[in-house]
């Protein structure tokens, strides 16, 4: 047993079964009566033995014990991969100022080179293993779910990013929107036009 009250994860289905079986399969002390099935049968009189009715309470309470246990190990196992998820999402949330700061380097050319755009590169590269990922260019069709239109614009005139649009389209990314996975962090900020 562990500090929590629960065995070990190792021995945990394969004892508590070993033991239901052990259980099951024992004759009681009365060779008339005994457990079948989890059910105490009587003897010739038609009553049981103490010892048989006390093996049979104690089948049913270890088996419901092991049920109890195999639905907690599900339990956490499913809320361990959840809290792990929630975890990289708050420290990615947390680093996006950081990551608006270099993206904005970037766009104006204090980011081309030396010791600090190499630090900038590693540290986008090690969020990216994390399924960090930038998104809102220009010329995307406008979607709400993914995009947040701050200003609508008169459509722009000759800009080959913006050829073949169709329907509401983003004509300015104001800040990009990263997304972890398929989870939206934060949604792009743009302005957006409508065609002519």
């Amino acid at each position: 047993m562990t500090d929590s009250g629960m065995p070990p994860a190792d021995s945990s289905d394969e004892t508590a079964t070993e033991i239901a079986d052990d259980v099951i399969n024992t004759e009681a002390v009365n060779d008339e009566a005994q457990v079948v099935d989890g059910e105490v049968a009587p003897d010739a009189s038609g009553a049981t033995h103490p010892d048989t009715a006390l093996a049979a309470e104690r089948l049913e309470d270890l088996q419901r014990l092991q049920a109890e246990y195999v639905n907690y190990k599900r339990r956490v196992d499913r809320d361990r991969a959840l809290m792990q998820e929630r975890a990289v999402r708050d420290v990615l949330e947390s680093l996006l100022p950081v990551l608006d700061d270099i993206h904005a380097a970037r766009e104006h050319g204090d980011l081309v080179d030396g010791p600090f755009a190499a630090i900038a590169d590693k540290l986008e590269s090690t969020l990216t293993k994390f399924g960090l990922a930038r998104f809102g260019d220009k010329g995307e069709a406008f979607d709400p779910m993914q995009h947040e239109a701050l200003m609508h614009q008169a459509w722009p005139a000759e800009d080959p990013a913006l050829d073949g649009a169709e329907g509401t389209t983003v004509v300015m990314v104001l800040q990009p929107g990263y997304r972890a996975g398929e989870a939206v962090l934060r949604p792009a900020r743009v302005a957006v036009a409508d065609p002519a």
